[in-house]
Protein backbone atom coordinates (compact mmCIF):
# COMPACT_ATOMS: atom_id res chain seq x y z
CA UNK A 1 0.00 0.00 0.00
CA UNK A 2 1.34 3.27 -0.38
CA UNK A 3 1.95 5.77 1.65
CA UNK A 4 -0.83 8.37 1.35
CA UNK A 5 -3.28 5.16 1.26
CA UNK A 6 -2.45 4.32 4.55
CA UNK A 7 -2.20 7.80 6.23
CA UNK A 8 -6.23 7.78 4.34
CA UNK A 9 -7.04 4.75 5.56
CA UNK A 10 -6.06 6.08 9.39
CA UNK A 11 -7.83 9.64 8.75
CA UNK A 12 -10.92 7.38 7.48
CA UNK A 13 -11.18 5.64 10.46
CA UNK A 14 -10.76 7.89 12.55
CA UNK A 15 -13.22 10.42 11.09
CA UNK A 16 -16.12 7.68 10.95
CA UNK A 17 -15.75 6.49 14.29
CA UNK A 18 -15.44 10.83 15.64
CA UNK A 19 -19.04 10.90 13.31
CA UNK A 20 -20.51 7.91 14.88
CA UNK A 21 -19.63 8.57 18.17
CA UNK A 22 -21.88 12.14 17.94
CA UNK A 23 -24.20 10.20 16.15
CA UNK A 24 -24.63 8.11 18.87
CA UNK A 25 -24.54 11.20 21.58
CA UNK A 26 -26.50 14.27 19.32
CA UNK A 27 -29.04 12.05 17.36
CA UNK A 28 -29.91 9.34 19.23
CA UNK A 29 -29.39 10.70 22.80
CA UNK A 30 -26.89 8.35 24.14
CA UNK A 31 -24.90 10.21 27.10
CA UNK A 32 -20.95 9.41 27.09
CA UNK A 33 -20.01 8.21 30.55
CA UNK A 34 -16.70 9.31 31.37
CA UNK A 35 -14.49 6.21 29.56
CA UNK A 36 -16.61 7.48 26.59
CA UNK A 37 -15.28 10.57 26.78
CA UNK A 38 -11.60 9.80 27.38
CA UNK A 39 -12.32 7.89 23.67
CA UNK A 40 -13.65 10.90 22.33
CA UNK A 41 -10.52 12.64 23.39
CA UNK A 42 -7.84 10.44 22.29
CA UNK A 43 -9.67 9.85 18.83
CA UNK A 44 -11.16 13.60 17.80
CA UNK A 45 -7.40 14.90 17.58
CA UNK A 46 -6.36 12.50 15.03
CA UNK A 47 -9.17 13.76 12.44
CA UNK A 48 -7.01 16.27 12.19
CA UNK A 49 -3.73 14.91 13.01
CA UNK A 50 -3.71 12.28 9.62
CA UNK A 51 -6.10 14.94 7.85
CA UNK A 52 -2.44 17.57 8.15
CA UNK A 53 -0.44 14.35 7.55
CA UNK A 54 -2.30 13.35 4.34
CA UNK A 55 -3.07 17.06 2.67
CA UNK A 56 1.23 17.56 3.51
CA UNK A 57 2.17 14.13 2.33
CA UNK A 58 4.08 13.87 5.20
CA UNK A 59 4.41 11.02 7.51
CA UNK A 60 5.78 12.23 10.45
CA UNK A 61 3.16 15.29 10.66
CA UNK A 62 1.28 12.37 12.02
CA UNK A 63 3.80 11.12 14.77
CA UNK A 64 1.47 11.80 17.40
CA UNK A 65 -1.36 10.01 16.13
CA UNK A 66 0.59 6.32 16.71
CA UNK A 67 0.75 7.57 20.42
CA UNK A 68 -2.69 8.44 20.67
CA UNK A 69 -4.50 5.78 18.89
CA UNK A 70 -1.83 3.03 20.88
CA UNK A 71 -3.29 5.24 24.23
CA UNK A 72 -6.87 4.59 22.60
CA UNK A 73 -6.49 1.06 22.32
CA UNK A 74 -5.48 0.80 26.08
CA UNK A 75 -8.38 2.95 27.34
CA UNK A 76 -11.27 1.02 25.21
CA UNK A 77 -9.94 -2.01 26.12
CA UNK A 78 -10.27 -1.38 29.67
CA UNK A 79 -13.65 0.16 29.14
CA UNK A 80 -15.35 -3.10 27.29
CA UNK A 81 -13.78 -5.19 29.76
CA UNK A 82 -15.88 -2.83 32.61
CA UNK A 83 -18.99 -3.61 30.68
CA UNK A 84 -18.00 -7.40 29.87
CA UNK A 85 -16.15 -8.83 32.53
CA UNK A 86 -18.33 -9.17 35.93
CA UNK A 87 -15.68 -9.37 38.08
CA UNK A 88 -14.79 -5.96 36.73
CA UNK A 89 -18.34 -4.34 37.22
CA UNK A 90 -19.79 -2.94 40.55
CA UNK A 91 -22.63 -2.84 41.67
CA UNK A 92 -24.18 0.68 41.60
CA UNK A 93 -20.47 2.00 40.68
CA UNK A 94 -20.80 4.92 38.87
CA UNK A 95 -18.21 6.90 36.94
CA UNK A 96 -20.26 10.36 36.43
CA UNK A 97 -23.63 10.80 35.31
CA UNK A 98 -24.00 8.03 33.49
CA UNK A 99 -22.12 4.20 34.74
CA UNK A 100 -19.24 3.02 32.67
CA UNK A 101 -21.39 -0.03 32.36
CA UNK A 102 -24.03 0.90 30.27
CA UNK A 103 -24.19 -0.78 27.14
CA UNK A 104 -26.16 1.28 24.60
CA UNK A 105 -25.85 -0.56 21.91
CA UNK A 106 -24.70 -4.79 22.18
CA UNK A 107 -25.09 -5.96 18.02
CA UNK A 108 -24.37 -9.77 18.26
CA UNK A 109 -24.15 -10.08 22.10
CA UNK A 110 -20.22 -8.86 21.67
CA UNK A 111 -20.24 -5.18 19.85
CA UNK A 112 -20.76 -2.36 21.67
CA UNK A 113 -19.31 1.75 21.45
CA UNK A 114 -15.86 0.43 23.22
CA UNK A 115 -15.68 -2.11 21.23
CA UNK A 116 -16.55 -0.28 17.76
CA UNK A 117 -13.94 2.85 19.27
CA UNK A 118 -11.02 -0.23 20.08
CA UNK A 119 -11.26 -1.64 16.66
CA UNK A 120 -10.80 1.76 15.13
CA UNK A 121 -8.17 2.65 17.13
CA UNK A 122 -6.36 -0.12 16.09
CA UNK A 123 -7.01 -0.22 12.80
CA UNK A 124 -5.40 3.44 13.26
CA UNK A 125 -2.35 2.14 14.88
CA UNK A 126 -1.85 -0.86 12.54
CA UNK A 127 -2.30 1.35 9.41
CA UNK A 128 0.34 3.73 11.34
CA UNK A 129 2.52 0.91 12.08
CA UNK A 130 2.62 -0.23 8.48
CA UNK A 131 3.55 3.54 7.55
CA UNK A 132 6.45 3.60 9.47
CA UNK A 133 7.63 0.13 8.38
CA UNK A 134 7.68 1.43 4.69
CA UNK A 135 9.75 3.89 6.03
CA UNK A 136 12.83 1.43 6.71
CA UNK A 137 12.51 -0.74 3.29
Amino acid sequence: MKRSDLMFVAWATALTATLGSLFYSEFLGYTPCEWCWYQRILMYPLVIIYGVALLKNEKNTALPGLILSGAGVLVSTYHYSVQKVPALKTPGGSCGTVPCTVEYVNYLGFITIPFLAGTAFIIIFISHLLLLRQKEQ
